[in-house]
């Protein structure tokens, strides 16, 4: 319970904060930005999630069900565009189509006139999020369509009914789950963006939540503000589950077999391959040969000893982050389990919710109670015992590994979860049994057992601190900087090209254990 009130806490806050009244400027948001921040938060949340619909869906079912030349290939390298934040593909992008950007440049060489592309818009946004964030629906549905049973593709091919009529009429709505559950993650993430819509001049919540704090100086206008984006992410969460109240999927146990790859004619394999490229190339390759390019440009200038204590300082915070948020995982999973009382299980779920909170609400809900324990705390130390200190959580790393905590702990909870579930209740049993305690059960069995879960959530929480951006810029100390910040400050300060080493080193930090993952996910 104290992990749970610990966790909430931050929502909590906000909750509270809402009792003391709007800022003053709230009566000129209302009446002069508010539309605008609802009209362009709905517009990238609708325009994005049909583009990750058509890119992430059509690209899972042909990895799952067709053999095509570099199939394998492709099946991982889907999942790259995950390895690079959406605001380092914002940066990439809108060098390639500035004028004497990229394609103004390959376009004198090959003596043709420069056609300018305004993708600096809420358009634009929305295909950069867009193609950023298309591997949360593929990776939901490609699971589903490879271990679908093979034995409805088979009655329907029986039937006489092709592959276009089987995908719409049987695959499709059998997925819908899958595909919704993927969808709702790319949503909550089009909702908690913040670099890319700043560079490119579009107003959202999220921008407005900065805007007001910092801009305004309006802590009370942005706490209203969160509260409704709040609001609007758990509306999300309630439609996706509200979307499959009557869906159950069931298959036969005695024909359970995964999908059969059908292998077409030369040209259609081909033509498959091509339409699968278009995703990685311009979610992955097109972005990292940018930046690569402009690494050659400004390596000099960027890459110095600052830089590697800055990579260090990167490191660190991300690790340490890792570790504290996978044992706050691992405690409330396995104290829900040890407890007696079994609506504990149920209550232990309610750590999670944080993921769904963008990081810009987060971190004023930490900012809030931090700030009021730090003045108490304050005023106690210098009248019981006239010792005169400045904060000592607020602005410290102490504050900013915690909303990491809050922020990522679905992330360490499920993989950790779904391995323990597949440990059979009767091997801890049999060691309680023989009078072994709880903690020494969990360590000598249950430990090794579940390791590969957790190894899996330290990666995966270790990736989302190191791209963090909005809750990294509102809690990081002053003198502690990270490659995401350093990132967005070279592109806030028109110094695009020098933003390049940071973000490669962000995604290549990044890609290799995705791809890792993604070997333990395929293996059967």
């Amino acid at each position: 319970m104290a992990i749970i009130l610990f966790i909430a806490l931050p929502i909590i806050s906000i909750a509270i904060k809402l009792c003391d009244g709007p800022g003053e400027t709230w009566g000129h948001v209302v009446d002069h930005l508010l539309l605008d921040y609802i009209g362009n938060s709905l517009f990238l949340v609708f325009f994005c999630g049909i583009l990750v619909l058509l890119l992430g869906v059509s690209s899972a079912w042909f990895v799952a069900r067709y053999e095509f030349p570099f199939r394998k290939q492709m099946e991982w390298l889907l999942i790259l565009p995950l390895a690079i934040p959406s605001y380092i593909v914002a940066y990439t992008y809108a060098g390639i189509f500035d004028y004497g950007g990229t394609l103004d440049l390959i376009l004198r060489v090959l003596d043709l006139e420069f056609i300018r592309v305004d993708i600096m818009n809420k358009t634009g946004l929305a295909f950069i999020l867009g193609i950023s964030l298309f591997p949360y629906v593929y990776l939901s549905a490609r699971a589903f369509f490879i271990n679908q049973a093979n034995n409805l593709l088979e009655a329907s091919t029986m039937l006489g009914v092709g592959e276009v009529k089987t995908f719409f009429k049987l695959m499709l709505p059998l997925a819908r789950p899958a595909i919704i559950a993927g969808l709702i993650l790319v949503l909550m993430e089009v909702l908690n963006d913040y670099g890319a819509a700043k560079y490119y001049g579009v107003n959202t919540f999220t921008t407005g939540i900065f805007r007001s704090w910092f801009s305004l100086e309006e802590p009370d206008t942005a706490v209203y503000l969160s509260a409704l984006l709040i609001v609007i992410v758990f509306a999300l969460i309630l439609f996706e589950k509200w979307q499959r109240r009557n869906v159950e999927v069931s298959s036969s146990k005695s024909n359970n077999h995964r999908i059969h790859r059908k292998r077409g004619s030369k040209g259609m394999q081909v033509s498959i391959l091509c339409f699968v490229l278009i995703p990685v190339a311009l979610g992955f390759f097109i972005p990292v040969l940018q930046l690569i390019y402009w690494t050659f440009l400004t390596a000099g200038k960027v890459f110095d000893m600052d830089f590697i204590m800055l990579s260090v300082q990167s490191f660190g915070i991300a690790i340490i982050s890792a570790l504290i948020t996978v044992f706050f995982a691992v405690l409330l999973i396995y104290f829900a389990k040890w407890s007696m009382l079994s609506f504990f299980k149920n209550i232990a779920k309610m750590g999670i919710l944080g993921y769904a909170i963008p990081g810009a609400v987060i971190a004023i809900g930490v900012m809030i109670p931090t700030l009021a324990f730090d003045k108490w705390l304050i005023h106690f130390l210098d009248d019981w015992f006239n010792i005169h200190t400045g904060l000592l959580i607020n602005g410290t790393l102490v504050a900013l590994v915690y909303a990491y905590s809050v922020r990522f702990l679905a992330v360490a909870y499920n993989p950790i979860e779904s391995t323990s579930l597949k440990v059979h209740s009767t091997i801890p049993d049999s060691s309680k049994v023989l009078g072994v305690g709880n903690l020494k059960t969990f360590f000598k069995i249950e430990f090794p057992l579940i390791k590969a879960g957790i190894f899996s959530a330290l990666i995966l929480v270790f990736i989302d601190v190191l791209k963090e951006l909005p809750l990294t810029l509102i809690l990081k100390p002053f003198h502690i900087n990270t490659m995401a910040v350093k990132a967005y400050q070279y592109a806030s300060d028109e110094m695009v090209m020098e933003a390049a080493i940071p973000s490669l080193f962000i995604i290549f930090t990044a890609a290799i254990p995705v791809i890792f993952l993604n070997k333990l996910l395929i293996r059967k």
